[in-house]
């Protein structure tokens, strides 16, 4: 490949305005992640021509076989190839920090006033309808997952090891990255993964960052300052965990939050869903840091905020901080939203870590990136993490005070018709949770 010396990304890009369209992401960033990447590919490569569609799909080829978000990472990458470091920080910072904002003040009103009749019809209705977007998250993943009938079985073992014997998630994700690679060696052609990222398939005219291109200066690789970033980013993670281990103590709620949720973050291949049982098998059962219906309703505000599904590890944070009291109980609010920035900084700082240290790598070559045969065994095996995820969600929703009690007929009947609104007839998930909403509302209300 043929190199210019001259990096003329930043002259050709001016920072403000990239600055003002990351901003501006941030706060319509709904839809999870392929909505995301849908408005991220408008904008930058339909109508501002900032980056090509091969270089843009190179680019979330590789963000896709990374732990973490790959919208929030995809947002970096392009950010960091046109304005260096400081650019794909502000863009993947921004691409979070209004999700933050948004979730403290939500979690705040919910630890407040969730007791009120209208905030706890709204969260009636609501908890019904996450647990309908879990069952077809499971169906859709599913439907582009398992191709085979051994990957089927991924799924299923996945499930039943959660299910039926409680094992942890780090240990269902290592068990079938490794039968993947073993899979993939003795049959290959059960392992290829296809997808709908691996060409591009229109042409929408010249752009600043073209096929042919040169890679900027700051963006090819080099050895020394792959080992610098990598210093940089453990010394960053190490100088975090210290300060906060050093002021409140190992054993304090906001250092175990920061070392779970720095694990967490090296595991969430497969998306937010497929995440979320670990998260819960440490927030609510070990660290008991909120109970399982609070991590529905969690989840519910977090499907409700633009950014990152994974961002609802934001309200997990504030609602520990605000249980553990590790302030003292005039200081709730500050508690929780110092634990909520916390766990939020130790979710996203690798995927920093992981752009920056392998975008050079990546753009040595604009060939396509394949999806790995272990790879192809995760997503296989996160089907059935998430219906795991369904199924824990339906047991609390619809037997609200466990088997031995009464079962929740009008939650059913609110789950059943969000499923059909959003499988059968695609509606979106914002006016599903509206509606549930008000459903819920008006029941608690008006009965």
């Amino acid at each position: 490949m043929t190199t210019d010396p001259k990096d003329t990304t930043s002259a050709d890009i001016p920072f403000w305005d990239a600055f003002r369209f990351w901003l501006k992401l941030g706060f319509i960033s709904f839809g999870g992640p392929a909505g995301q990447i849908a408005i991220m590919h408008q904008e930058l490569v339909e109508k501002r021509r900032w980056i090509s569609e091969r270089r843009f799909l190179h680019a979330l080829n590789y963000c896709m076989v990374l732990p973490g978000p790959e919208a929030q990472q995809l947002a970096t990458y392009i950010g960091w190839l046109m304005h260096r470091t400081w650019g794909g920080i502000v863009a993947g910072g921004l691409f979070v920090l209004p999700s933050l904002f948004i979730l403290i003040a939500l979690s705040w009103i919910y630890m407040a006033w969730g007791d009120v009749p209208a905030i706890a019809g709204i969260l009636y209705g609501i908890k019904p309808a996450v647990t309908a977007i879990v069952v077809v998250a499971a169906i859709r993943i599913g439907s582009r997952a398992l191709k085979n009938g051994v990957l089927w079985g991924f799924a299923a073992a996945a499930f039943l090891g959660l299910f039926a014997l409680g094992l942890p998630f780090p240990l269902i994700v290592i068990g079938a990255g490794i039968a993947g690679w073993i899979g993939g060696r003795l049959r290959p052609q059960l392992f290829a993964m296809g997808g709908g990222h691996s060409a591009a398939n229109k042409d929408y005219g010249p752009a600043v960052i073209d096929d042919d291109t040169p890679t900027p200066a700051h963006a090819r690789h080099s050895w020394p300052h792959f080992m610098k970033v990598l210093a940089a980013g453990l010394a960053l993670w190490a100088a975090g965990i210290v300060l906060i281990a050093a002021v409140f103590g190992w054993q304090s709620t906001l250092a175990q939050m920061g070392w779970f949720f720095t694990k967490a973050a090296l595991l969430t291949f497969g998306g937010a869903y497929a995440v979320l049982p670990y998260v819960y098998q440490a927030a609510v059962e070990h660290y008991q840091w909120l109970t399982p219906l609070q991590m529905i309703d969690g989840l519910a505000l977090g499907e409700t905020t633009p950014g990152p599904l994974i961002m609802v590890v934001a309200f997990v944070g504030f609602v520990g901080g605000w249980t553990t009291q590790f302030l003292g109980s005039e200081s709730l609010f500050l508690a929780g939203a110092l634990a909520a920035t916390v766990v939020t900084f130790f979710t996203f700082l690798p995927s920093f870590i992981f752009i920056l240290l392998g975008g050079p790598l990546v753009e040595t070559t604009h060939g396509d990136l394949k999806f790995t045969a272990p790879l192809t065994g995760i997503t296989a095996a996160v089907v059935g993490v998430i219906l795991n995820l369904a199924v824990f969600f339906a047991y609390h929703v619809l037997w609200p005070e466990g088997l031995q009690g009464r079962f929740d007929w009008l939650s059913a009947v609110i789950g059943l018709a969000a499923f059909i609104a959003m499988w059968r007839y695609k509606a979106g998930i914002m006016p599903v949770i509206g509606a549930c909403a008000v459903a819920g509302a008006a029941w608690i209300l008006l009965v």
